[in-house]
This record gives C-alpha cells, sequence and structure tokens, in this order.
C-alpha cells in the first residue's frame, strides 16, 4: 500500500496543503465542503500523519487530561464520554483519570499528566476548589473546571449546570402538585453543585411562604450507610408530615424510593419524589422518576471549545459559563 504524503492528500483534494494542515489541525479558515473533502481523501487513501514529527513541530502532545472524581457516576461518565468523542473528532487523545474523590491520588495524577506533557486539562467537580500550578513556569497548562469552583477564577473558566434553577423548579413543582412539607435530601454539602441546590430550594419554599428548618426540611442521609433506611424512617417518624422530597441526586432517590415501598410508603400517594441527573435507570422503575437533566453534550461542547482557544492563546480567563437544566417530570411526582 502506497505510504501518501500530506502534499499527495493535498493534490487529490484539488486544496492547498496548508488547506490539509488546517483541516487535520481544526485551525483556521475553511469551508464545511472543504473539511469534508479533505477527510474523505484521508479516509480513502489511508493516510496517517506522523505524529511525533509534528508534536516536536508545533510543540504539541495533542492529548488532553481529563480528571474525574467518580467514573461510576452516571453524570460524570456521560459528560467523559462525551468529552472524549468531541476532543478525538478534533484530533485529540485523552488520559481519563479517575481520581476516587482523593486529593492524594489527584495530585499524582496531575504530576503525571504534566509530565506526559499534555496540552490541556479538564477537572470534573469535587468538594474541594481546584488549584492547579505548573511546575514549569516556561509552559503553563491550561484547564477548565466542570462543576468544580476554581481557586484563581482569573486562571480558568468554570463550566457548570444550573444547579439552583434545577432544584428551585424541583422544589416548585412538589409545592404545585400539593406537597406543603417538602424536604430536601442530601449527604455532601461542600461542592458547588450541592450549595446551588440547597440555595435554589430554600429560596423555592421562601417564595412560597414556607420557612426553612434543617430539622423538618434536610434529610442528612448516606447512600454509602449501614443505617440508610434507620435515618429514613426515623427522620419520617420526627417529621411525620413530610409529603415531598428532592434528592440531590438519581442515586439518593432511587434508594428512597426502594426504601419508601419496602416500608410500604407509597410514591408519589404518600411523599411525592424528585431526583437530579436522569439517570437511565429512572425511567425503568416503579413508578418512573421524575428528575433534572443537565445538559452534558452542551457542557461539553463549551468545555472542548473553551480549552482548545486558550491553548491556542484566543481564550478569555476568568469566564463562568452556566448551563440550563431541565425538569422531566414522570410518575413519582404526579398523582
Amino acid at each position: 500500500m502506497k505510504n501518501y504524503s500530506i502534499k499527495d492528500i493535498a493534490e487529490i483534494a484539488g486544496v492547498s496543503v496548508a488547506t490539509v494542515s488546517r483541516v487535520i489541525n481544526d485551525n483556521g479558515r475553511f469551508s464545511e465542503e472543504t473539511r469534508k473533502k479533505v477527510l474523505k481523501v484521508i479516509e480513502e487513501t489511508g493516510y496517517k500523519m506522523n505524529y511525533s514529527a509534528k508534536n516536536l513541530r508545533m510543540n504539541k502532545s495533542f492529548t488532553i487530561g481529563i480528571l474525574v472524581p467518580d467514573i461510576s457516576n452516571y453524570f460524570f461518565s456521560d459528560v467523559v464520554q462525551q468529552l472524549e468523542e468531541i476532543l478525538f473528532a478534533k484530533g485529540y487523545s485523552t488520559i481519563i483519570c479517575n481520581t476516587s474523590r482523593s486529593s492524594e491520588k489527584e495530585l499524582a495524577y496531575l504530576r503525571i499528566l504534566e509530565g506526559k506533557g499534555v496540552d490541556g486539562l479538564i477537572v470534573i467537580s469535587g468538594a474541594e476548589a481546584f488549584q492547579f500550578d505548573s511546575s514549569s513556569a516556561e509552559k503553563k497548562i491550561p484547564y477548565i473546571c466542570i462543576d468544580r469552583e476554581p481557586k484563581k477564577k482569573e486562571d480558568t473558566v468554570f463550566i457548570s449546570s444550573n444547579h439552583y434553577q434545577g432544584a428551585f423548579e424541583s422544589a416548585e413543582e412538589l409545592i404545585r402538585e400539593g406537597c406543603q412539607h417538602p424536604v430536601i435530601a442530601m449527604h455532601n454539602q461542600k461542592s458547588t453543585s450541592a450549595k446551588e441546590r440547597l440555595k435554589g430550594f430554600k429560596d423555592a419554599l421562601k417564595k412560597n411562604s414556607i420557612s426553612f428548618n434543617p430539622k423538618q426540611h434536610l434529610l442528612s442521609i448516606d447512600i454509602e450507610s449501614e443505617d440508610f433506611e434507620h435515618d429514613l424512617l426515623n427522620f419520617l417518624k420526627k417529621n411525620p408530615e413530610t409529603d415531598g422530597i428532592f434528592s440531590i441526586n438519581d442515586l439518593i432517590a432511587l434508594e428512597l424510593m426502594l426504601r419508601l415501598k419496602k416500608n410500604h410508603i407509597a410514591v408519589p400517594q404518600k411523599i411525592k419524589l424528585i431526583g437530579f441527573d436522569d439517570t437511565p435507570s429512572g425511567k425503568y422503575t416503579t413508578p418512573t422518576l421524575s428528575s433534572v437533566k443537565q445538559n452534558t453534550d452542551l457542557i461539553a461542547n463549551h468545555a472542548v471549545e473553551t480549552l482548545l482557544e486558550l491553548i491556542n492563546n484566543k481564550g478569555e480567563l476568568g469566564r463562568q459559563i452556566v448551563v440550563p437544566v431541565s425538569l422531566v417530570l414522570r410518575e413519582s411526582s404526579t398523582p
């Protein structure tokens, strides 16, 4: 099989070598028609770029590091998959690092990624504010924070869902459906997203003349605790008037649904329930789970577009991008 050069690709496609280079690097001006034509020729000829030479020439690795706290979490894994697909289409490979919510592991991965010469980082969620100082002053690695507040906002771009909106609309929906004693169920109250959801829930209650009382309206519960069911029943014993629960995520919501049914507490007849994340399993429960859906596609596109701008020294730092959410209503919150 013939080894095609970039010059051969240009001649077959009827464009200049510079245009082929711009298409490959997804950089510069060219029409969509030209892009498709060049990519078709590349596919038909089996053209392979000499990435080692290209990387040395451009001082780039065309590799992006992604830090995620828990790859088994549906929202995180969905975002990571979207990021990987978009980056791959733009000629970038990814190194995905699961930190297991460990700051020590995260720090170790940061040094590993820096040693591998990644062009940029995407950091997803976490309870602690994120800070990364490149060990080399000559090459600072740009990074994007998704749902994780940066310590130095002027050094990055912060992208998040509108957690406040999701919680506010969920609480309003419960109240609209007749709930007079709605509750928010959560465990971690340290992360930016958790704080925003709690604030949105409180403000919705305030708008509807319900005074928030932590003992009555906050169910602090740990899904991994052996006392999960005991803590739930103990809360309901102290607050028998509870008629609606907004769960900070679907994992807690689905576990709540299971334990409520086990104890003959009907959902939604006795207690209405809304989750957050719109995980696929929520569509197949009985009753089906109402939940807040995050726009992972838009989040990932914003993250990649913004990071590549920073890599090419074109982006504006110190910004925040807030992505709207939508409330998906199903059987768990309707009569």
